[in-house]
């Protein structure tokens, strides 16, 4: 871990940026913020002597670290530069606690605290060096500590004379909000695979992902004075209440778990006039996906027919992304080097399906299998985010030591 100061001051510089991603935003990047990231990293691939550089007008950044032996695969790396809009990403302050000894975290100097209690992983993490936040924002690990680690491994490894391969890199904006691939240059992004630095604990190693979907609901309703409402309101916030009890109660993300999916009521603004309600449907299995997606349509039916409403509900789904497996599974390699990196670093892989969705799933629409590793991190999107420098300095040991496997 000679090189976890240089990783360290990374991590801090990156996380200082507020690129908090914003939904609805009509510009891509959706926030200056991210753009502001990717001319830093712009400048430190330069420093670092990478080639094909470039920074697209989309916050696109590329770049080729060349291999030192012919005819050695060609593998892309990929982080995003975004953080969720689910939690303030502004004025992020990281707190380092060395030599972990268990029990509560307190956050700052508020209320805010992590307990073993409730994250049960902090019992396997004794003895370890933390970051946290100071309780008011996120921490920025998702997926900062993924740039922080690839650009760590990049920079030891152009110092390094051993076999390695060809690496592309690539960090993405709004990744957070689903467009992150949008204006990717995969013409450009020429490898044999790719891997995502963008997984939690370590260990993670990812090759399966939700089929995802969002569907809006629009209810409209009548407003009269509630003196004199009788017989003539159509409260659209009331109908709304009830379209939502004709869901399963037990399909939804607090009571589902591994591969099960769910229908996931994301958000509910309007008023008695208009009500928007955006869902999130998710299923591992295609055919179920494709189930949910009916059920939805039909389901908006049954309520229009039952209400006789004089405008009725209005349901739009769109498609997000897709499972990623039946791509992966094609190039067996992508998934048994990281395998075999991990066990040559110390690690037990931990094989899991991802109950969410990375840059990687798009790519693997495209037929560029991507797979996604660990960054060392935990509780993303949230206050109680934190993540150990030895997660993260494992991280970078993967990532150089599947550049010299794959010479092999």
């Amino acid at each position: 871990m000679q090189y976890n100061e240089q990783l360290l001051e990374r991590f801090f510089n990156y996380v200082s940026l507020d690129t908090q991603s914003k939904p609805g935003a009509k510009t891509s990047p959706s926030t200056q913020g991210q753009l502001k990231l990717a001319k830093i990293l712009e400048q430190e691939l330069y420093s670092l002597g990478l080639d094909e550089i470039e920074v697209s007008k989309h916050g696109i950044v590329t770049a080729l670290l060349p291999g030192n032996i012919e005819n050695s695969p060609t593998i892309g790396l990929i982080a995003h530069l975004d953080t969720s809009p689910q939690c303030s990403g502004k004025n992020v302050k990281p707190e380092v606690i060395e030599n972990y000894r268990g029990g509560d975290i307190a956050l700052g100097l508020g209320d805010e605290f992590i307990s073993p209690v409730t994250f049960t992983f902090l019992h396997k993490l004794v003895g370890k060096t933390l970051i946290v936040t100071d309780g008011t924002t996120l921490l920025g690990a998702d997926n900062k500590a993924g740039i922080a680690e690839i650009m760590t491994a990049l920079s030891q490894l152009k110092e390094s004379s051993v076999p390695r391969c060809h690496i592309r890199v690539a960090f993405t904006p709004d990744e957070e909000i689903g467009l992150g691939m949008k204006f990717f240059p995969i013409e450009k992004f020429s490898c044999d695979w790719a891997y995502t630095i963008d997984g939690g604990a370590v260990g993670e190693l990812e090759y399966e992902n939700f089929n995802a979907a969002g569907a809006a609901v629009t209810i409209f309703g009548r407003a009269i004075h509630p003196g004199s409402a009788k017989d003539k309101m159509v409260n659209a916030l009331t109908l709304a209440c009830e379209f939502q009890q004709g869901f399963p109660t037990d399909e939804v993300p607090e009571k589902t778990e591994e591969k099960q999916g769910f229908f996931h009521l994301n958000s509910f603004h309007g008023d008695i006039e208009k009500v928007e309600l955006h869902y999130l449907i998710r299923d591992f299995d295609k055919q179920a996906f494709t189930q949910r997606k009916a059920f939805l349509e039909k389901w908006v039916d049954e309520f229009n027919c039952w209400k006789q409403l004089k405008e009725p509900v209005k349901v739009t789904i769109t498609d997000n992304y897709y499972n990623m497996y039946d791509t992966v599974s094609k190039v067996p390699q992508s998934i048994e080097l990281a395998d075999s990196a991990m066990k040559a670093c110390g690690i037990v892989p931990i094989h899991q399906p991802i109950r969410g969705g990375t840059d990687g799933a798009w790519l693997a629409e495209k037929g560029l299998a991507c797979p996604n590793i660990f960054t060392g991190g935990y509780n993303f999107h949230s206050k109680h985010e934190l993540i150990t420098l030895e997660g993260m300095c494992s991280a970078v040991d993967v990532i150089m030591k599947i550049a010299q496997l794959a010479v092999k």
